[in-house]
Parts: structure tokens; C-alpha cells; sequence
């Protein structure tokens, strides 16, 4: 269950999601972090179908970001990127070799094998 988003940037149309087992993920990395880190996932140009998913840590947002928090981790996404990620829930499936996040992206129309790129 994902809990209500709280928008603490400017009001572009958009959402996302973040699991429960993610969010316990990020809590992890997080927690070996100086205090003030958030969650920054955002979109480049380039990987096999046209656009990759960007996963950072952060530590400074700017007035195009739009902050979601769920159960105490803050993600933001720059406003453009929101127009990319409207939707996207991010994932995290602890399998023992391939333990890793994973973008569920409704705009996508086409996306790589590997899961890290995708066109619109």
C-alpha cells in the first residue's frame, strides 16, 4: 500500500508512486546518508529505446521539483521529468541475484529488456 503523496514544489499536473517494499529499500540506502538526503528520480536522453530512467541521491531541490513523500522518504522529480514519469510506480523486488528497483511507467509505449530505458 502506498500512502498519500504530500507536494511540497511548484503544482505541475502528475504523480507517482512508490511501494512499500521500496520505500523500505531507499530507507536502507538512506540511512547511511548524511541527514537532508532525498530520492531524486528523473529521465535522460539516450538507452536503447530513446529515454533512461535516472535513480540519485540528493541533497538540494530546486523550484521546478515536485516532492513526494511516503512513510518518511522524500522523492523528488523535477517538473519536467513528471511529464515523462506521470504515473510510474517505483518498485523494488529483492530477488537474490537480481535484487533491484523497477519502473512501472504507464507512458511508456515501448521499453527495453533490461527495464532502465523507454520511449514515449
Amino acid at each position: 500500500m502506498v500512502e498519500t503523496l504530500q507536494n511540497t514544489g511548484v503544482e505541475p499536473e502528475g504523480k507517482i508512486l512508490v511501494t512499500d517494499t521500496a520505500v523500505r529499500e531507499i530507507k536502507k540506502i538512506l540511512g547511511q546518508q548524511a541527514p537532508g538526503t532525498f530520492l531524486r528520480i528523473g529521465v535522460k536522453g539516450g538507452g536503447c529505446s530513446g529515454l533512461s530512467y535516472m535513480m540519485n541521491l540528493d541533497t538540494q531541490t530546486g523550484e521546478l521539483d515536485r516532492a513526494f513523500e511516503f512513510g518518511g522518504v522524500k522523492v523528488v522529480v523535477d517538473a519536467k521529468a513528471l511529464v515523462y514519469l506521470n504515473g510510474l510506480t517505483l518498485d523494488y523486488t529483492g530477488d537474490l541475484l537480481n535484487g533491484a528497483f523497477r519502473f512501472n511507467n504507464p507512458q511508456a509505449k515501448r521499453s527495453c529488456g533490461c527495464g532502465s530505458s523507454f520511449s514515449v
